[in-house]
């Protein structure tokens, strides 16, 4: 039997991954120590606020586990999850809050790219292969980061108004949106997938 799938818990909207899981009939596990990636098969960067997430990171010394893990086994980050898991930030005051991303996938990203809390909204993207055929997923975006580059070896999953809001590179996963909002779980079942080696 294969290793739970991780969530990080150190901050942000761990709680919904879990309950998507549970939906898929999925042991979960969250991870608050570096020491714990070694319990889990998969791992979920959760929506939350990235400037908070990266002190927790740091304070926690998971800076490196987290990069060593994401080099061998999959990993899933919406949201501020995406922000810490971009090679680099195009904010303008990038200085001001502290955001170190970890440069596990190949993009850049700028924070808070759709506005602010008063600006979410929801949008039906075609995700094509994604288990979904021609049913539009309903993505629930919360001040959501704005992808500005994608590297060579990154491939676009979903798009919204011509900008894309969902890549992957290799076993790696980056949602713009949370997933975990709604009752559709093709984003976290395609992710087992991955972790169950599919």
């Amino acid at each position: 039997m294969k290793p739970p799938v991780g969530i990080l818990t150190l901050q942000g909207d761990y709680e919904k991954h879990r309950q998507a899981f549970e939906a898929l009939g999925v042991e979960t596990f969250g991870v608050r120590r570096a020491e714990e990636l070694e319990q889990v098969s998969g791992l979920v960067l959760p929506g939350g606020e990235s400037t908070t997430l990266t002190r927790l990171v740091d304070r926690a010394g998971m800076r490196e586990p987290l990069r060593r893990f994401a080099s061998e086994l999959p990993v899933m980050g919406t949201c501020a999850g995406l922000i810490m898991m971009a090679r680099s930030l195009v904010d303008e005051d990038r200085e001001d809050y502290g955001v170190e991303p970890l440069g596990l996938l190949d993009c850049d990203v700028r924070r808070n790219g759709y506005g602010r809390q008063i600006d979410s909204f929801t949008a039906a993207l075609e995700i094509g292969g994604w288990g979904g055929g021609k049913v539009p997923f309903p993505a629930v975006f919360i001040r959501a980061p704005r992808i500005t580059r994608i590297g060579p070896d990154v491939e676009i999953v979903a798009e919204h108004q011509g900008e894309p809001v969902a890549i992957r590179q290799g076993r790696i996963l980056g949602l713009t949106f949370h997933p975990e909002l709604t009752r559709d779980v093709r984003f976290h079942r395609a992710f087992l997938d991955w972790v169950h080696g599919n």
